[in-house]
Order: structure tokens, then sequence, then C-alpha cells
């Protein structure tokens, strides 16, 4: 069995927020799998479960705690199904590459991510995957926190439905052949040209 969890904050106010990019990969993954089916509320978060295509059990977690108390939710629901650090993935938003790119890592620190860092000081530990997802950096001297919480440009919601099909597609890759072969496909650099 695995965990995925994906990062963001509840209410429609962030739905479509930079910040919510991990809600959004793994609602690209419940219409590919659990489509029609409702989350359920359980470990402070929306968890839907489902089988992947090789006929696995995994469970798909939003934590509802905003994102800042995400390790709460994906502590309890880790618990609960004794789910070991090595299958779980969180899927969250990446100020430090650029739009659109994808990033995963078997381990690693938080990366200034304020839910990856409160998962990893829930967990006690740094060695579970996480896939993260570029946003972009601020323009000028904006503040980051402002930055996150703002919804996607025009230009951005045209590439987005794209990105979150690659992303679930990296997802997927994890599910079937782990994380090593994941970053081996999915881990490339973004040009300026692309």
């Amino acid at each position: 069995m695995k965990l995925i969890a994906g990062l963001g904050n509840p209410g429609e106010k962030y739905r479509r927020t930079r910040h919510n990019i991990g809600y959004l990969v793994l609602s690209e993954l419940a219409v590919r799998y659990a489509a029609g089916n409702r989350p359920k509320a359980k470990f402070h978060g929306d968890l839907l479960d489902i089988r992947d295509k090789q006929g696995n059990q995994v469970i798909l977690l939003c934590p509802t705690t905003y994102m800042n108390e995400s390790g709460t939710s994906v502590s309890e629901a880790l618990r609960f199904y004794k789910i070991q650090f090595e299958d779980l993935l969180v899927v969250s938003d990446d100020l430090n590459l650029p739009f659109g790119q994808l990033r995963l890592r078997s381990e690693g620190s938080g990366g200034g991510q304020k839910g990856l860092a409160d998962i990893i000081r829930k967990l006690g530990t740094e060695k579970f995957s996480r896939l993260r997802v570029g946003i972009g950096s601020p323009p000028g001297r904006m503040d980051a926190a402002d930055y996150v919480l703002m919804n996607f440009t025009e230009k951005e919601q045209t590439e987005l439905s794209f990105i979150l099909k690659e992303a679930a597609d990296a997802v997927e890759c994890f599910l079937a052949f782990g994380i090593t072969e994941a970053m081996n496909r999915f881990n490339k650099s973004k040009t300026k040209t692309e």
C-alpha cells in the first residue's frame, strides 16, 4: 500500500492558487482512478482509496489542515495504515523551480516549503519521496507568501493542464516502478525556449 499526499490549503478561496498544485495533481489522479467518487473526510484531510494500474491499494490524501500543518494529516494516515516511509510520496509546489518543472527526490529537506517541513517534523525523518512542481519565483520584490497564494496567470492557466497530466504521470511511474525510475524519467531541466 502507498500513500500519495497532495499539499494545499482547503476552501474555494485557495482552489486555483499556486500553493495548491499538490491538490490539483491529486485531482487529476482522482479523475483517472476514481471518477465520480467523493473523498471521505478522514485524518484531517480528504481521502480517496483507489487501486493503481497494477491493482495495488493506494491512498490519495489532501490534508485540510492548511499547508503549515500538513504533517498532522500525513502522520495520522501513515500510522493508521501502517505505511512505511518509502511508500509515501508528497506532492507540493516549489518556488525555486521554473513554472512547470518537475523534480522528484527520494529524501531531503523541506527546501523552504512549510508543508514539507511540517511533515518532516511530525514524521521525524526526511526519508520519504517527494514530487515538487515548479511554480516560479515571485516577480520583483513581491513577498513569497503573497505570491504562492495568488491565482495562476492566464498564460500559466493554458499550460496548467499539461503540467498536471505530466505530474500525475510521474506519480503513476512512482507507483509502478519506484522513485528511482520516476526520477530518471521526469527530472528534466526546463530551458528558456520551452
